[in-house]
């Protein structure tokens, strides 16, 4: 018997995109999505409350009034409180998954066809990521490599010179995303875990039969622009760990004395090597087994269902 799933996201995002992610998912056949509007955008909620199977909201002051506080300072908090809040007493749905709006669920099975063969006392299935290459075709990925003894060695492989820095040669994360089975109690549904109490991810599973494709980037004026962002509050902020301990240098301290030594000509050196779609990564990638291929056909799906925005 297959199940109902449903995305529970906090977005902040262009109309375009936001509404790109969630045909995507509607059309592989999500049952709702909970989409939260990190900013006031009026024209996307009109768009996306006309799809039955959305249910969308405006994160504004009266939104956290009325869940009684002032609104989450760090956007971590914010993505946890509404995912958490959407878990809670959640009886729509089988399955529960946090993804963000850069992120797409990408699947060689049915995902629901996959959930309902899971063992009952699967809790938590984890969906690993791969990242996109930029400024090319939006359909080239890096597939992701497991922990182990192996990692070092593939990474090392892939970007000779900044490998070190680049844990499973990724610029973001590598935890993936959990989809958490519904109707458990006390959960707190985190950005890349769940916690039922202090326990963490507890009847977890690896979810192989979905891949998580992640637009980290999709050009350098992308990267750039984000670049400021991300080293004060983001994926390369200064309390993350280094991708290999021995190393002691993590991707905040590559990038800032890269930009230190050589200014922004230095960071698009760095850019280049490790995050853009060319012949010869495509190459290193598919030696090591790890060029993933998705087409996702984004435009065509929005445009399929939500024809009049």
């Amino acid at each position: 018997m297959k199940v109902k799933w449903g995305i529970v996201a906090t977005v902040k995002a262009s109309h375009d995109d936001t509404l790109e992610f969630a045909a995507h998912h509607l059309d592989l056949g999500a049952h709702r999505l909970y989409v939260h509007l990190d900013v006031t955008a009026p024209d996307t909620y009109k768009a996306l409350k006309s799809h039955p199977k959305v249910r969308v909201f405006t994160c504004d002051e009266a939104y956290w009034t009325k869940l009684g506080g002032k609104r989450p300072a760090k956007h971590q908090v914010r993505q946890t409180r509404n995912a958490t809040r959407i878990y809670a007493g959640n009886s729509e749905l089988d399955w529960l998954a946090h993804i963000d709006v850069d992120e797409y669920l990408c699947p060689t099975q049915d995902i629901s066809t996959v959930l309902s063969e899971l063992p009952a006392d699967t809790l938590c299935a984890r969906v690993r990521p791969v990242e996109a290459l930029a400024d090319g075709d939006g359909t080239a990925f890096k597939g992701f490599i497991p922990n182990g003894p192996e990692r070092e060695r593939v990474v090392h492989a892939l970007y000779p010179t900044y490998g070190r820095y680049l844990k499973g040669g990724f610029l973001s994360h590598v935890a993936g995303k959990l989809f958490v089975r519904t109707g458990l109690s006390d959960v707190t549904f985190k950005i890349h875990n769940m916690f039922i109490k202090d326990t963490m991810n507890p009847g977890e599973t690896e979810l192989r039969q979905v891949e998580l494709c992640h637009f980290h980037t999709r050009n350098w004026k992308d990267w750039i622009e984000s670049y400021r962002y991300r080293l004060a509050k983001g994926s390369y902020r200064s309390e993350l760990a280094p991708a290999e301990a021995k190393e002691g240098v993590n991707l905040h301290i590559l990038l800032s004395t890269l930009e230190a030594e050589g200014g922004k000509r230095a960071l698009q050196e760095f850019y280049q090597a490790v995050a853009t779609d060319t012949a010869d990564l495509r190459t290193r990638l598919r030696d090591q087994g790890l060029l993933r291929l998705h087409d996702l056909q984004r435009d065509r799906k929005r445009r399929a269902l939500f024809p009049e925005s």
